[in-house]
């Protein structure tokens, strides 16, 4: 197995993908390209259906997966607000792909068994597959699905991200093979000689203590340990100091732990989701989820400070489970919300990536929502990056 990553700003597509895929071929060292995973900025959407034909001629046998997005990484850059096309390669003897495409109205629905889903994404779960996703988010119902192959796959690494770089239906372009596709979602399932280890930073740190919900409906938080959460969150605003005072306006989501049998919560026990309104005459909160009575929560807030501390210690902590010069490649999938607007600076993920795990090749591109594990579940994340780190299942 091996991998490259390569990235251009150059504002001509056809010039781009040139550059950036002639590098990435030559970082191979001769070994032969299987997947090609590309994505390219809002900047060249006039040139969107004609990637793949620019491309395929350079990529031989290579299947194309790739998205439409809002930023752009690659080569060890990330590339925001100005043209980018970023090309990751994996030369991947021994590993099987299995494309496969998903409408909206192809879903299995609720009742159904892990042999529809299995049939959905052309694999079993006795393949032992790994997902990499990715979808337009006005055209598919993207929870849904990874609900589904959480079903059917619960062992299986999912990860991948929404395509960004429209705020509208049929703008946004999704690749896979020579198909340019403008809705649905896009995937590859990966079996055989490949595993796949997930990291997920959330970028929020937790205030006041953990509580249990004593009173729900649906997404509507109406009691937590006996108290109206208005309530408790007034006492917390009162008690927090100017800076997280300031947090709370914009910046304040709710935490779901994933383990209820566990005694403490330490990081990467909660769930983070929005908070999405509030009703002040009943003093309830209305969540980015749905919530059950006697879940144990915990208040979040969020900044550039924690977020750069929560990714170190996630990847700290993968450091401390996994043997770092295994990895052969890796892909990440940050949200729009991050990179230079929240951490003022270019390449900050990717910087922290390459000072925890090393110079492994890196691609990816800046999601309008991150597909990443939390407590052994896949979610839809926000504000979030997202890594699928690549290596072989063994060594032969």
């Amino acid at each position: 197995m091996r991998w490259s990553s390569a990235i251009s700003d150059n504002a001509d597509l056809a010039v781009a993908i040139r550059d950036a895929t002639t590098e990435a071929i030559a970082d191979l060292e001769g070994e032969p390209a299987h997947l090609a995973v590309v994505f390219v900025s809002t900047h060249h959407y006039g040139g969107f259906d004609l990637l793949p034909e620019l491309l395929q001629p350079l990529l031989g046998d290579a299947l194309l997966l790739g998205c439409s997005a809002g930023g752009v990484i690659g080569g060890g850059h990330e590339v925001e607000q100005r043209p980018g096309f970023s090309i990751t390669l994996a030369s991947l003897p021994g590993v099987e792909i299995a494309p496969f495409t998903v409408t909206d109205d192809e879903l299995p629905n609720q009742d159904a068994s892990p042999d529809a889903w299995a049939t959905l994404v052309h694999t079993t779960p006795d393949a032992n597959p790994h997902f990499v996703l990715l979808a337009d988010p006005f055209s598919m119902r993207i929870d849904d699905l990874v609900v589904g192959l959480d079903y059917a796959f619960p062992l299986a690494a999912k990860v991948g991200g929404m395509a960004s770089a429209g705020a509208r239906s049929g703008v946004n372009a999704l690749y896979l093979g020579d198909q340019v596709i403008k809705s649905g979602g896009v995937g590859v399932a990966l079996t055989g000689n490949v595993a796949v280890d997930t990291v997920v930073a959330q970028g929020c740190r937790p205030i006041g203590e953990p509580m249990q919900i004593t009173r729900c409906e649906h997404n509507a938080l109406l009691e937590v340990a006996g108290r109206p959460p208005m309530e408790v969150l007034q006492e917390l605003f009162s008690r927090a100091n100017t800076h997280d005072q300031q947090l709370f306006s914009g910046s304040l989501f709710l935490g779901l732990v994933m383990d209820e049998l566990a005694s403490e919560y330490k990081l990467g026990d909660f769930l983070i989701r929005n908070l999405m309104g509030v009703d002040r005459e009943h003093g309830a909160v209305y969540i980015g989820a749905m919530l059950r009575e006697h879940q144990t929560v915990q208040f979040h807030l969020r900044d550039a400070g924690t977020a750069s501390d929560d990714l170190r210690n996630m990847l700290g902590m993968y450091l401390a489970e996994h043997e770092p010069r295994h990895a052969e490649g890796a892909l990440l999938f940050s949200c729009l919300g991050r990179g230079t607007g929240l951490f003022g600076a270019p390449d900050h993920d990717t910087d922290l990536f390459r000072e925890f795990v090393g110079p492994v090749p890196l691609g990816g591109f800046f999601c309008n929502g991150e597909i990443g594990q939390v407590g052994g579940g896949t979610y839809v994340h926000g504000y979030t990056s997202s890594f699928g780190i690549f290596r072989p299942a063994r060594r032969d």
